[in-house]
């Protein structure tokens, strides 16, 4: 079935394929400056152009960009979801997505639920495209995957020229609850909380077989966030810019605030119309947003 077809090419918690909102309202913004079966690739450098590896996958290949955008998705979710933000970004930005195991191509490898772990991984993967200008973005889970591959990049001299945190709370939290460990139908109601669309989720009640496909790379990514704790270090080095839905029922906009106590280069805080999935209605909103701070 299509519906099928289109939540394994994953865009977060809500099955993909609905219109993007027509509300006109734009972005409000705080600037604060400065304070397995599953074929192996090596990645690294093909005559002059990066190339995807086990845990990156290639949205959009530049040969010699200016900028590499790698971007993070939310628990649940797949490196596809950032495809039509990669669409719509400068030709000279080359655009990559980071592939969580235990979905799409990588359905048959056991998921990791563990935050630090998955930093790690990506962090090893990004090395091997050696000194290159990089910026992250993630939304949701994977803001606190990006800060923490941010935070090794630094460590090993190569960090990112800037951090884009979308849709999540400061990373020392307080960070709690115990989803990945309720009932499946448990889990979905929870989908369906966060959902634009609640109703978009319910093929997951009446289709067990997709439900089985899903929902333990969900589990373990909430077991991930609900398990992550802050060790805590040196702020980073390069800008931050904390994007919020302004309807988001996980974070309120003074809990996003808090990005800023993690960088000494500059913060600011912008709020688009919708909930916890805003970017899925207003891609070329943060497409324009991402841009203006890639210049």
């Amino acid at each position: 079935m299509p519906e099928h077809r289109a939540w394994t090419r994953g865009r977060g918690y809500s099955i993909p394929g609905h219109e993007a909102s027509t509300r006109s309202r734009g972005p409000v913004t705080r600037v604060h400056p400065q304070r397995s079966s599953v074929v192996r690739r090596k990645g690294g450098i093909v005559e002059g152009k990066i190339t995807g590896t086990t845990w990156l996958r290639e949205l959009r290949g530049v040969a010699e960009p200016r900028v590499v955008l790698v971007c993070f998705p939310p628990g649940g979710g797949s490196a596809s979801a950032y495809r039509p933000l990669a669409q719509r970004l400068p030709a000279d930005v080359a655009v990559f997505a980071v592939q969580y195991p235990g979905r799409q191509d990588r359905l048959g490898e056991a998921v990791l639920p563990d935050i630090p772990a998955l930093a790690d991984r990506v962090t090893a993967d990004l090395l091997t495209w050696g000194p290159r200008p990089l910026a992250l973005f993630g939304h949701s889970m994977g803001a606190t995957v990006a800060f923490e591959t941010a935070r090794r990049l630094e460590a090993a001299e190569r960090g990112p020229v800037h951090l884009f945190v979308s849709g999540r709370i400061a990373p020392d939290g307080p960070y709690s609850g115990a989803v990945h460990r309720g009932s499946d139908a448990e889990l979905i109601a929870e989908l369906e909380r966060l959902a634009n669309d609640p109703a978009s989720v319910a093929i997951l009640r009446s289709e067990p077989g997709l439900a089985d496909l899903v929902l333990p790379a969900v589990r373990a990514d909430y077991q991930a966030v609900e398990t992550y704790v802050y060790e805590t270090g040196k702020p980073l080095h390069c800008n931050v810019s904390a994007l919020l839905g302004d309807a988001d029922p996980t974070v309120t906009p003074e809990q996003a605030e808090r990005w800023r106590d993690h960088t000494e280069g500059e913060f600011e805080l912008t709020t688009f119309p919708g909930r916890h999935f805003y970017l899925d209605e207003k891609v070329p909103e943060v497409a324009d947003f991402v841009t203006a701070r890639l210049r």
